[in-house]
């Protein structure tokens, strides 16, 4: 350990807000003073100060990789800074392990989950406590856990196992775990990225309530301005590891957020006026949306993308398409919306040659469509998979190579059955200044790419010349505030050419701001269908979550 950087007495003598608590129960109050953490030459977090009130939802913002996992595991005792301190109630904490951090109260319910799955609801809340007796009284245990449940707005059966609930329900265990424990700070990352709008409506505002009852304090990890401004209190945003702003969430919006996420050359971030939206986020929104859906409809635009019929199998050996049908007209963004795990990636993989078809049929222009390479070719189809380096790349290849994928046996890349190398390496690197691509040169292996460098090395493959059907799959998924907003604006200049679309997301935001319709998917069918401009998000979301009107 480097030399611990106490914290000053004016943070030690805070006064507690809620006043009468008594000392170890109860909301706790958290500061970090001067976090630092590196790993080798990295600085993953950059002397963060930062205080959370008690009995508050506090979030923390900011982009995939901008310290936000680094700061909460040091605070729950994952990881170790090598300066600065952790405060609870205004005292300095050296929280060496996660035991430390349980007992002065702190709980952390992950992102991906923990659970037993042959076990049952009942004892993986039991084992949760760490302390189970050899033998246990299951009458008497049962009787508290009912009362337990008692307590907490969710109903969960304490005879399932983990194996059979849905992921919002095991979201929803996950979270029972920890309020078991009575937490006195509950930090939670990014525990609606499996839930449908209801599911996260239903969490969020009961773990409000959980902070605004004075039983604990929240910390917020998440990446849906939504979330904030609905649930928080206040807000700190990071940004490459440094705390950049810092603010009550009823004296923002969005865009100011999203301006401090992105930031600029210099640190300091000023909020931008009220009201006005960051360039990039500018360029993302076309205006008059209803009125080109309006047009392209009136229009009476050709079908590009016809799907009749598709079923396909899933990995497990059970269907996992139903006679799914949907179709893109040219000029139009069609977006399938979903839970994670409802037969989208299936039919991205069955649409783009990844997947057998078992039955139904597919047509490109009113040809039919096999995914074979001649087809796509002739056809002018196009993909962006999700996890680009997996599914698009060859990731021992350089830049130059995986960019001449599609076309390197075709003029101007080869001629006479000979390939051109010095054309795909000046072709390359055009598209590297074009795209923004960030790498050490055209030679460079693609796996030494950020993911959102891959992701622009696989747009500008896929989005060079002209294109009738474009079919992306989580585009921006992981990726930074800045890639996001030039990649959705790349997707709209598609369809604004007149290419069609097909848009699949598991982000209701993403598909509200780009599709012009949008279907949703459940349990490997279409269940519904509406224009995105009068869309709204609680019936999407109940279709998402099966519930059928």
């Amino acid at each position: 350990m480097a030399a611990k950087l106490s914290a000053p007495a004016d943070i030690a003598a805070r006064s507690h807000p809620i006043g009468a608590l008594p000392a170890g129960t109860g909301a706790l109050m958290l500061d970090t003073y001067r976090l630092t953490k590196r790993f080798g030459a990295f600085t993953a977090m950059d002397s963060v100060t930062m205080h959370v009130e008690p009995g508050t939802v506090h979030a923390l913002l900011g982009e995939n990789g901008a310290g936000k996992s680094t700061l909460v595991k040091c605070v729950a005792g994952f990881q170790r800074a090598e300066e600065g301190g952790i405060l609870i109630d205004g005292r300095e904490q050296d929280i060496a392990n996660p035991i430390v951090a349980r007992a002065l109260g702190i709980g952390m319910v992950y992102q991906h989950f923990t659970l037993a799955p042959g076990m049952t609801v009942a004892e993986n809340l039991l084992l949760a406590g760490g302390k189970t007796p050899a033998l246990i009284d299951w009458k008497a245990q049962r009787a508290d856990l009912k009362a337990f449940l008692a307590t907490t707005p969710f109903s969960l059966d304490l005879d399932v196992t983990p194996a059979s609930l849905a992921a919002g329900e095991k979201q929803k265990l996950e979270l029972l775990k920890q309020l078991y424990l009575r937490p006195r700070l509950l930090i939670l990352d990014e525990p609606t990225s499996v839930l449908t709008p209801q599911e996260a409506d239903e969490v969020l505002g009961h773990v409000r309530d959980f902070a605004r009852s004075g039983m604990c304090t929240v910390l917020l990890i998440t990446h849906k301005f939504r979330e904030v401004m609905a649930y928080a209190d206040s807000v700190t945003v990071l940004r490459r590891g440094k705390a950049v702003h810092h603010c009550r969430v009823d004296q923002t919006s969005p865009a100011q957020l999203a301006a401090a996420m992105m930031g600029d050359a210099g640190e300091g971030v000023a909020p931008p006026p009220e009201g006005d939206a960051p360039a990039e986020l500018k360029a993302v929104a076309p205006t008059g949306r209803a009125l080109h859906t309006m047009k392209a409809l009136a229009s009476n635009a050709p079908i590009a993308l016809n799907v009749e019929n598709l079923q396909a199998m899933g990995d497990r050996g059970t269907l996992a398409l139903h006679d799914l049908s949907l179709s893109v007209r040219s000029g139009e963004i069609l977006g399938v919306a979903g839970v994670s795990g409802n037969g989208q990636r299936e039919l991205v993989e069955a649409l783009v040659g990844q997947r057998a078809r078992l039955s139904g049929k597919v047509t490109v222009m009113g040809q039919p469509y096999t995914a074979k390479r001649s087809e796509n070719r002739e056809l002018k189809v196009r993909s962006l998979p999700e996890e680009p380096l997996r599914n698009a790349c060859v990731a021992d290849l350089s830049v130059a190579e995986n960019m001449a994928l599609r076309d390197f046996d075709q003029p101007p890349l080869a001629r006479g059955g000979l390939l051109k190398f010095p054309v795909w390496r000046s072709r390359a690197r055009k598209w590297i200044g074009e795209y923004g691509v960030k790498t050490q040169g055209e030679g460079a292996s693609i796996r030494s790419l950020s993911g959102g460098n891959v992701q622009r090395a696989v747009l500008a493959r896929e989005l060079a010349g002209d294109i009738n059907v474009l079919i992306a799959a989580n585009p921006v998924f992981g990726l930074d505030f800045a890639a996001v907003a030039e990649i959705h604006a790349r997707i709209v200049q598609v369809r604004e050419k007149g290419g069609a679309v097909l848009l699949v997301s598991e982000d209701i935001d993403e598909l509200l701001e780009l599709a012009d319709r949008i279907v949703v998917m459940s349990e490997g069918r279409v269940v519904f269908e509406t224009p995105a401009a009068t869309a709204e998000r609680h019936v999407l979301g109940a279709h998402m979550g099966g519930g059928h009107h």
